[in-house]
């Protein structure tokens, strides 16, 4: 499902499953996790409650670098992320900004196209090894 710029793909997996799978998928690729934002531990932290969310950063010089040279304003949305979470129902969904929308988001032009095209065929791939959702 896409919608407004995110695309959101139902996990098979508790949330803490999810990004455990997610950061190896990302390791596995090559890429540098950059930090991971255990938002629920947040909320109790200040007595709220929250459901399990999870936000990874993570990627790779090599991906970020030609956006941003492109128009650097681009890295207010690098290093890319995607967060887990859980609805009021208990399904969880692993959630990230879909490459496109980036791309126009900020003006990115042709000297872009192929790191979008890698950013997005990356992102589809790690996100499927972490959901449970990849065919092989």
């Amino acid at each position: 499902m896409a919608t407004h710029g995110l695309i959101t793909v139902e996990s098979r997996f508790d949330v803490s499953e999810t990004i455990s799978r997610l950061m190896d998928a990302v390791m596995r690729a090559g890429l540098v996790v950059f930090a991971c934002v255990d938002r629920e531990a947040g909320a109790l932290s200040i007595g709220e409650f929250l459901r399990p969310t999870v936000l990874l950063i993570f990627g790779h010089p090599k991906g970020g670098t030609p956006l941003m040279q492109d128009q650097q304003l681009a890295g207010i949305d690098l290093p890319v992320k995607a967060l887990a979470w859980e609805d009021e129902q208990g399904k969880v969904w692993l959630s990230y900004n879909d490459a496109q929308w980036l791309a126009e988001r900020h003006g990115l032009g042709e000297t872009s196209r192929d790191a979008i095209a890698a950013i997005a065929a990356g992102m589809e791939k790690v996100i499927a090894a972490a959901a449970g959702t990849n065919q092989s």
